[in-house]
């Protein structure tokens, strides 16, 4: 018996650890699109946010989950203009609303 936990428990915890984001991961590892660049990060349930899912239809199985408000891509490597961002810059699970609203954020270090 405690063999098979002591196989199982790390396993879990390596899971847990890859599937887990953590804040402010470094740009270079997202891996789901374009870094956003966008106006504010919120939880899903607050009001801004919750209008917005609410009004697109969205479901989000997360109430917890960030999500971007008004976002743009940008790029980490460049020159000029969409290369800066002075809001928040932010990597998202899903970026297909058009920019009104990333789903599954995690802010990130440009």
């Amino acid at each position: 018996m405690f063999s098979k936990l002591s196989i199982a428990l790390p396993a879990f915890s390596a899971i847990l650890a890859v599937a887990t984001p953590t804040p402010n991961e470094p740009a270079s590892s997202c891996t789901t699109g374009p870094i956003q660049c966008c106006d504010s990060v919120e939880s899903a349930s607050s009001p801004a946010a919750a209008s917005i899912i609410k009004s697109l239809g969205i479901v989000v199985q997360d109430v917890t989950a960030e999500v971007g408000l008004t976002c743009s891509p940008i790029t980490v490597i460049g020159v000029g203009s969409g290369s800066a961002c002075s809001a928040s810059p932010v990597c998202c699970t899903d970026n297909s609303y058009g920019g009104l609203i990333s789903i599954g954020c995690v802010p990130v270090t440009l």
